[in-house]
């Protein structure tokens, strides 16, 4: 192993320097600065190594390479902005292997390597030569980068070495391959470092010619195609062309349009421009295209409205069973568009509610009671502004936007229009439609809606907006301003039998083609499909399992003959198969540890028992059944609020050290999330800890806070519902849910006893035994 020495060390940024080089380069930092002057007064060696990452500002030891070169500086030059200018004179390759600061500068220790080993024969060497010549002329063929001078003396070259050394001096390789070639031992991968450089060039050169060639006659067939089109163009003319008659068949339309002069008048210069692109078939279609558009559009077309409210009564009656709030409010509307010739602010309604309650058939309807044309728009994935501004007609393929196309289909600017799953929208690249609905729901500025596409204002103050939604959280809170959120509750068991009965079934008979004296669903059936067969705060899973019925009943009345059909709770399952849900039922006798909460869902309420077991461990807390980040914090809580008030039911002030806590919540398949089974969890692990029962007919909701304050919950109708559902007779709800408590039907809240709580010590003392 050769001597190592020490020198000042520069690290480079995309620069290699290879020996027997003169190179000129510029240095900024203030460490690689203080290197070159130290080199300077030293003897004037230095070491210049390249490092990995370009941008790197300040690289160590393992952001350089371990390679580089000692060179001998030769001049600084001191530039503009604190920039050194370095001449260096390269002499050998050298190995670093440590790098320090020395005061303000950098040393290395670095070795001496040796020349690369050229263990080829003579004819092996001119062989390797003659490869990098054919190289060499493809790679200027292609590129043009060499002069003809240069290219003259690179190929006069026989020795291998050195040919290599005049390739890389005029050819721009990048550094990171001089940093290969550097670090070669040998001539033979120096030699295949270089080549596989040229190499890839040479296939690139020959791709880049190929597109370039592929570009050069399609522009060749575009100008061909715009000379016969001239040609063409000038071969109508001379036959006796009908565009002019389209002109002025657009112009009869504008002036007998009934719209306002500025819409008129925007028309009219689009027309003119239209016949200025007589020669342009595409120009002339977009803009032709365009006024068609706006000449569709109702600009003062309107629908005499039906302001009966007896009317109106009568058909959401006759299409609804239930929904009090919901007619409410639409004939409170109506009677205040009576007592104003419709003149006044037209609200916007939301329609929140789980799917199947009917959110879309109720606009239906209030569509056919006012004598409103209807126009359903789907909001659900829409991602891109442009859906509801449309975009600018300038682009190739421009359309005007869902509220534009909405009016252009049902041919009237009153008529009633639905935003159907709003709370679906989504955010792109092509901007928020949430944030472009803004407008379209304001009353106070929807008077001059403004679509990119038309570019015309558009009065939509006439028309009625209603809009509908799954969940009310996912809806952004500028757009929710703008609406009046009418909430949609799911269904009890007694409305969805009535619903059946009056709706569905006569529905379904009619889409089967059965007549009413061919089958019967009796009211046990009836209610066997309710309570067994379908979970959901809807009916859409009800219609469908009578349409299942239905088409048993069809198939047994073709095949058969049979003609005299009855479906009762004993025979349901030969037309729906083995019953699909059964009814969580409360326990039959008091237990430790295991509670009963209950829980909102998308499809309606559930009960939802919580098990909690304490063991010996190290005071952990395990928490199982797919809960969400919400619950795991409730389930925290709600322990912190245990273990402060543990010893009041003499529970050791070590037990919760030297014991662990499992809560489980059953059916670990099904996600579950939210803050309203707090007071649930904390009564389930003070039952576990103190051995003390729960009551196995109470069930509770609420959120808890360190305090053990009951906080409010959402859901209540349908969480007493599902109460209802497994017997339960008592529920402790928070006391803070007492107004929403007055709005629940007597018939949810029949046999059950309803107990406000408002801390935790008045949960436990409703359901602790003792």
């Amino acid at each position: 192993m050769s001597e190592k020495i020490i020198l000042p060390v520069i690290p480079l940024r995309g620069l290699t320097i290879l020996p027997g080089t003169t190179v000129h380069f510029d240095i900024s930092r203030k460490t690689s600065i203080a290197a070159a002057k130290g080199a300077m007064l030293e003897g004037g060696k230095l070491f210049v190594v390249a490092q990995k990452d370009p941008v790197e500002e300040a690289p160590g030891f393992d952001g350089i390479y371990k390679v580089g070169t000692v060179v001998e500086v030769k001049q600084l030059n001191k530039l503009p902005d604190n920039i050194v200018r370095v001449m260096v004179e390269a002499k050998k390759r050298g190995r670093i292997y440590s790098l320090y600061e020395n005061g303000k500068r950098l040393d290395g220790e670095i070795e001496i390597m040796p020349e690369p080993v050229n263990q080829l024969t003579k004819n092996q060497e001119e062989a390797f030569v003659r490869e990098l010549k054919e190289a060499v002329k493809q790679f200027d063929g292609t590129t043009h980068e060499l002069t003809t001078l240069g290219l003259k003396s690179v190929l006069n070259i026989s020795e291998l070495k050195k040919i290599m050394q005049q390739i890389l001096l005029r050819v721009k390789i990048d550094y990171i391959s001089k940093q290969e070639f550097l670090e070669s031992d040998t001539i033979v991968s120096q030699f295949t470092t270089v080549m596989a450089f040229l190499v890839k060039e040479n296939e690139i050169g020959e791709i880049r010619g190929e597109i370039i060639e592929k570009v050069k006659k399609r522009l060749d067939k575009s100008q061909r195609e715009h000379i016969l089109r001239e040609q063409i163009q000038v071969i109508r003319e001379e036959l006796g062309d009908d565009f002019m008659a389209d002109a002025e068949e657009l112009e009869k339309k504008i002036m007998v349009m009934d719209a306002e002069d500025f819409v008129k008048d925007k028309l009219l210069k689009e027309l003119s421009r239209f016949k200025t692109y007589a020669g342009n078939a595409v120009e002339g279609n977009v803009i032709r295209t365009y006024i068609e558009t706006v000449l569709e559009l109702p600009w003062n077309k309107v629908t005499k409205e039906n302001p009966d409210i007896k009317n109106a009564e009568t058909i959401l009656d006759r299409d609804h069973y239930g929904l009090k709030k919901v007619k409410e409010r639409i004939l409170e509307f109506l009677a205040i568009r009576q007592l104003t010739q419709a003149k006044g602010v037209s609200p916007i309604v939301c329609l929140v509610g789980p799917p199947g309650t009917g959110k879309t058939s109720i606009a239906r309807s209030i569509a056919e009671a006012l004598n409103k044309k209807y126009v359903r728009i789907c909001l659900g994935g829409v991602d891109d502004e442009s859906e509801i501004r449309g975009h600018r007609k300038t682009y190739v393929g421009a359309m005007p936007g869902r509220i534009a196309k909405g009016l252009k289909d049902a041919g009237t600017s009153n008529p009633l229009i639905l935003f159907d799953e709003i709370d679906k929208m989504g955010r792109g690249v092509h901007g928020d439609p949430a944030s472009a609905l803004l407008e379209v729901l304001d009353s106070e500025q929807n008077s001059k809606f403004r679509d990119n596409y038309i570019e015309i204002p558009i009065d939509l103050s006439k028309v009625l907006f209603i809009a509908t939604a799954n969940d009310i959280e996912t809806i952004p809170q500028p757009l929710m301003d703008r609406m009046e959120i009418i909430e949609i509750e799911g269904y009890t068991d007694n409305e969805k039998f009535h619903i059946a009965k009056d709706h569905l079934i006569a529905k379904e008979f009619e889409k089967n083609g059965i007549k009413k004296s061919w089958l019967t669903i009796t009211d046990e059936g009836i209610n066997s499909i309710v309570k067994y067969y379908t979970r959901e705060a809807g009916v859409r899973q009800l219609d469908r399992n009578i349409a299942k019925v239905c088409r048993k009943a069809a198939k047994l009345i073709v095949e058969d003959k049979k003609k005299r059909l009855k479906v009762t709770s004993k025979n349901i399952e030969k037309y729906l198969g083995r019953k699909q849900f059964d009814i969580d039922l409360a326990n039959e006798k008091d237990d430790i540890g295991i509670v009963r909460g209950l829980a909102w869902t998308a499809v309606g309420g559930t009960t939802l028992q919580v098990e909690v077991n304490a063991m010996p461990g190290k005071g952990e807390l395990k928490l199982t059944g797919q809960l969400g980040d919400v619950m795991k914090e409730s389930a925290q809580i709600a322990l912190s609020y245990i273990r402060s008030i543990a010893n009041e039911y003499g529970v050791d002030k070590d037990f919760f050290s030297e014991n662990d806590l499992h809560i489980h919540f059953p059916e670990g398949a099904v996600p579950k999330d939210g803050p309203s089974a707090g007071i649930t969890m904390a009564t389930a692990i003070l039952s576990a800890v103190t051995n003390i029962p729960v009551r196995c007919k109470v069930a509770m909701t609420g959120e808890i806070n360190l305090r053990g304050k009951v906080m409010p919950i959402g859901g209540l109708k349908e969480k007493l519902l599902a109460a209802k559902t497994a017997g339960i007779k008592k529920v402790l709800v928070p006391k803070k849910n007492e107004p929403q408590l007055s709005e629940i039907s007597s018939e949810i809240t029949r046999g059950m006893s309803i107990v406000m709580v408002s801390d935790m010590r008045e949960v436990l003392k409703h359901a602790l035994t003792k």
